[in-house]
């Protein structure tokens, strides 16, 4: 008989069965089935796309499809230049995503407004929109995503309730 706390959730199993609470359940498939939901605006959009191929293979963490529908997803991931201009389609599909819900801010355009100090260009996503997760880089590389994504999963394993946090959490590239 193996105990969940060996294996890192409140369970335990006996044979075929799994005896678990159905907190521990759901914080499992929530950790294991990421929707990402992908806002590639810049440069660090085609990394992202780099992650979803076979040589990277997102699948592996659960995120198995983008999902272009905020309904339909959970995790936003914005990957990019964000302008004043768009700053009001981005809050209008974050507000659109059914809760729980969480962002990562890919890149340092998306983190910071990178190297564009402009009156036109939104000096970081948080502004905007809580972040749960920064990715730093410019453009961070398709495994900066993936370890991003892997901590995203542990926040989300060791706090359930996880679900808005005042501040993120930065990455190095």
């Amino acid at each position: 008989m193996v105990h969940g706390r060996e294996a890192g959730y409140d369970s335990r199993i006996e044979g075929n069965v799994v005896w678990t609470t159905l907190e521990a359940a759901l914080t499992w498939m929530r950790k294991n089935s990421l929707w990402p939901m992908p806002m590639g605006l810049a440069c660090c959009g085609i990394e992202l796309m780099a992650a979803g191929a076979s040589r990277f293979d997102i699948a592996r963490f659960g995120s198995e499809v983008m999902r272009f529908s905020p309904r339909q997803s959970d995790l936003m991931i914005v990957a990019g230049t964000v302008t004043y201009k768009m700053a009001l389609s981005v809050k209008r599909i974050y507000d659109q995503m059914l809760e729980p819900k969480w962002v990562i801010a890919m890149g340092a355009c998306a983190s910071s407004g990178g190297m564009y100090r402009s009156y036109a260009v939104l000096q970081g996503i948080d502004q905007l929109i809580p972040v749960d997760l920064y990715i730093s880089g410019c453009p961070p590389r398709p495994e900066a995503l993936l370890d991003g994504l892997v901590r995203l999963q542990r926040l989300l394993e060791m706090d359930p309730k996880l679900w808005r946090r005042p501040s993120g959490v930065e990455l190095a590239a």
